[in-house]
């Protein structure tokens, strides 16, 4: 992993479905100065010119406080082919391949180089997080949607097409019928992400005609957070959906767990961070599968706001 001399600073951006972050980040992983910037559902090229407008106003409109920054680095949603510095892919609908690290090291001048944001954050948590002492582990992120970074033997493991760690995509049902928009049935994101409970919500909502819940569905998307309020409360329909995300959210890391056997899984994203996750996912991994992890369960002492970004500045470090 690089070093950079006392003084130093990279430059890192964290794109992501909402937003767009930009700071100036140090090299103990401490974030010196950042700025916002609104994103959206846009295409690739759309997200280049978000990324050009925004750094050219953070580096006009704030004052570095490093000498110069060594590097930057991008976390970016999707596939990216990180060695060749290509960002190949949003999704299937939003694919095209641009050689964004190229493009940013011309227009800056600073050496750039860019992750998928998951894997990011697990690059993170190697440097500055849980697992600095650790060869083998698993980063999940339950989020809006389910991923991981998977490091064995101290490498990230990418796979042949850059496309590892889509583990959302894991049947842990095999009795439900809940559908996932990658067509198959009981996939983890479609139970356990907040985007998955979301549409869980619409589809069981019927059986649960008095539950509040469905007119805060009629106004749009429903916080995985105001599900777990509402289950807190007494909801039926609430408390249906969430226990059947911890129960496939444990399904996930006990698989993860045979089939990498790492020393340490960590766990992050607004889903995992909440109380009731906290509480509820331990119980159900008091099995003896679990006795091969050394080091257990934990869960990220990265900041869930900032993490995106400290992993980003961990893409730029990593030389």
């Amino acid at each position: 992993m690089t070093a950079i001399s006392e003084g130093e600073t990279v430059l890192a951006l964290d794109l992501g479905g909402t937003k767009l972050l930009i700071g100036e980040v140090d090299g103990e992983g401490r974030i010196l100065s950042s700025k916002r910037y609104p994103s959206g559902p846009l295409t690739q090229r759309q997200a280049v010119d978000l990324i050009y407008a925004s750094l050219d106003d953070y580096l006009e409109t704030t004052d570095l406080i490093g000498r110069e920054p060594a590097a930057m680095g991008v976390g970016l949603v999707g596939l990216v082919e990180a060695a060749a510095g290509r960002w190949l892919m949003i999704d299937p609908g939003r694919k095209e391949e641009i050689p964004l690290a190229g493009l940013l090291e011309q227009r800056y001048g600073y050496p750039c180089r860019i992750e998928n944001d998951v894997k990011a954050v697990a690059l993170a948590e190697q440097r500055f997080g849980s697992c600095k002492e650790v060869e083998d582990f698993i980063y999940i992120n339950i989020g809006t949607g389910i991923a991981a970074g998977i490091v064995a033997g101290g490498r990230l493991l990418r796979g042949w097409q850059n496309d590892s760690g889509e583990v959302g995509h894991m049947t842990v049902d095999y009795t439900g019928n809940t559908p996932c928009v990658c067509g198959r049935f009981g996939c983890a994101e479609a139970i356990a992400s907040g985007g998955g409970m979301d549409r869980r919500l619409r589809l069981l909502g019927q059986r649960y005609p008095d539950s509040p819940l469905l007119t805060l569905a009629a106004k749009g998307f429903v916080p995985a957070e105001q599900l777990f309020a509402q289950a807190e409360a007494g909801d039926p329909l609430a408390a249906k959906i969430v226990t059947d995300a911890a129960d496939a959210a444990a399904e996930l890391i006990l698989n993860l767990v045979r089939v990498s056997n790492p020393e340490l899984v960590v766990l992050g994203g607004g889903v995992a961070d909440s109380a009731w996750m906290r509480r509820e996912l331990p119980k159900r991994l008091k099995l003896p599968v679990m006795e091969s992890v050394r080091r257990g369960l934990t869960f990220t002492t990265l900041n869930p706001a900032s993490a995106g970004l400290i992993g980003a500045a961990a893409v730029a470090l990593k030389g």
